[in-house]
């Protein structure tokens, strides 16, 4: 018996089942090049970098203080008004000033002074418990001052704007003479 040899893949004659092939290299069944797994890899670890980074921020940022109090506020306000009283003309700066007041009055003690006149306004703090004698006598003669002021047009000096911004001060701190 002859074996015959035949040509890779063909059947012998007369064999019912197909020709066993030799064992192939086996397939590269990746679908994407190096370079775009490269490219991929680096902007994963980019945005990781940029995530981390804003965790780590977030983290070392001190949580914020308390809110400032009323009284912060309002001395900080009077600070800056100091600051330009030499630039600011005595009706402007007693505006100012006022209004500075009236908030504080407003947000520390309830009392609705942004929207009264100076007589409401004083009528409600005398029937305040917040105020003492000192701060009520304190207080009527700043707003007679910046009414004065305001509605008279009485000609005022720095020195009279330096006067109001000592009284408000004095006001806010709580340093009113008994």
């Amino acid at each position: 018996m002859a074996i015959a040899t035949r040509a890779w893949g063909q059947m012998p004659e007369g064999s019912p089942t197909p020709a066993i092939h030799d064992i192939r290299p086996p397939l590269d069944i990746f679908p994407y090049p190096t370079w775009m797994v490269v490219t991929g890899a680096a902007i994963v670890l980019l945005i990781l970098g940029v995530v981390a980074t804003l965790i780590i921020k977030t983290m070392r940022k001190k949580p914020p203080g308390p809110p400032p109090t009323p009284n912060q506020i309002a001395l900080k306000k009077l600070r800056e008004a100091e600051k330009d009283i030499a630039g600011t003309e005595p009706y402007a700066f007693s505006i100012r000033v006022s209004d500075i007041l009236r908030q504080y009055v407003t947000a520390q003690y309830k009392v609705r002074a942004t929207e009264q006149t100076s007589p409401e306004f004083l009528a409600a703090a005398a029937k305040s418990p917040h105020f003492t004698g000192a701060d009520k006598q304190l207080l009527a003669n700043f707003l007679e001052h910046c009414d004065l002021i305001k509605f008279a047009h009485v000609d005022a000096t720095a020195e009279d704007s330096r006067a109001l911004l000592e009284q408000a001060v004095k006001f806010v701190k709580g340093e009113a003479a008994p």
